[in-house]
């Protein structure tokens, strides 16, 4: 299947996250996303960019892939990692980076050029008692983290 890259605006990439992410809710915002379209125009994937999630990464050089989502089409999710890459390095960061759970192989990312730097074990979550937070499932899971820097 011959694939291409397509603009994709935000409640566009919302939506698609809705349908067709295993375990997380469409992102609540970002600073760009690009999705990928067969040949007759159908988006097969679509990956969404923000600030980091982890105050302590945003430095104003570091993006996070937030989402990466495709509807199964052999290629897409390797496609949409290079994509955000360029993308990124073409509006000024040097940095990015993306989270994997276990059981997630990353054969994606390393075809993109991307590369383990922490295995991060589970946790219980970011619920606590000064800032209450409903449970999302993915609560007690080890998480690898995957940087693609300039």
């Amino acid at each position: 299947m011959s694939l291409r890259l397509v603009p994709v605006r935000f409640r566009q990439a919302q939506a698609f996250c809705a349908m067709w992410h295993r375990h997380h809710p469409a992102p609540r915002g970002m600073v760009f996303a690009v999705g990928v379209a067969d040949q007759h125009g159908v988006l097969r994937g679509v990956v969404v960019v923000g600030r980091p999630v982890a105050r302590h990464l945003d430095n104003g050089q570091t993006l996070e892939v937030t989402r990466t989502v495709t509807d199964g089409t052999v290629n897409a999710n390797s496609m949409l990692y290079g994509a955000a890459t360029r993308a990124a390095w073409a509006l000024g960061y040097t940095r990015l980076i993306t989270y994997t759970q276990a059981g997630e192989n990353g054969a994606s990312l390393r075809a993109a050029g991307w590369r383990v730097l922490a295995k991060r074990p589970a946790t219980p979550g970011w619920d606590r008692p000064s800032r209450p937070r409903e449970p999302r499932g993915t609560e007690h899971m080890p998480r690898t983290l995957w940087e693609a820097a300039s």
